[in-house]
């Protein structure tokens, strides 16, 4: 019994140690500054031209959060208008549409410590009752 918990404590302690040096500060800030425009806390501007043409197709500026949707060839941007008002814009992307997204302003994040965010109403979420019966 003393020997399993040993062998447990030195995988523990193998896999700590490998978690821990695989990332560099750039790539623990990099990793901050994502999870941060992600909770709107970033300003961006993101701009999508035509490569073609030369011309700005779209520019939208404030708190940010993107995905790039590969499979459907878009790019989805939620922009945080107010204390709980959102909206959601699609671009589609082509060989000659494309996007680039900016930081406006600086922001402090750590690169001894990753973020991890808990949202209670992620766990209790609302939920909406659609009735047959017109009610």
């Amino acid at each position: 019994m003393k020997k399993m918990s040993l062998v447990c404590a030195i995988l523990l302690l193998v896999v700590a140690t490998v978690v821990m040096t695989g990332c560099s500060d750039a790539e623990t800030a990099s990793k901050n500054l994502s999870t941060a425009a992600d909770n709107f806390e970033i300003n961006r501007r993101v701009v999508f031209f035509n490569g073609i043409t030369d011309k700005y197709l779209l520019v939208i500026e404030g708190r940010c959060s993107i995905f790039s949707d590969t499979e459907d060839g878009q790019l989805e941007v939620t922009v945080k208008t107010g204390p709980d008002q959102y909206k959601k814009h699609f671009l589609g992307l082509s060989d000659n549409v494309t996007y680039f997204v900016e930081q406006l302003d600086s922001a402090k994040v750590d690169v001894y410590h990753y973020r991890v965010i808990y949202k209670p109403e992620i766990i209790i979420p609302n939920i909406d009752f659609n009735t047959s019966g017109g009610q």
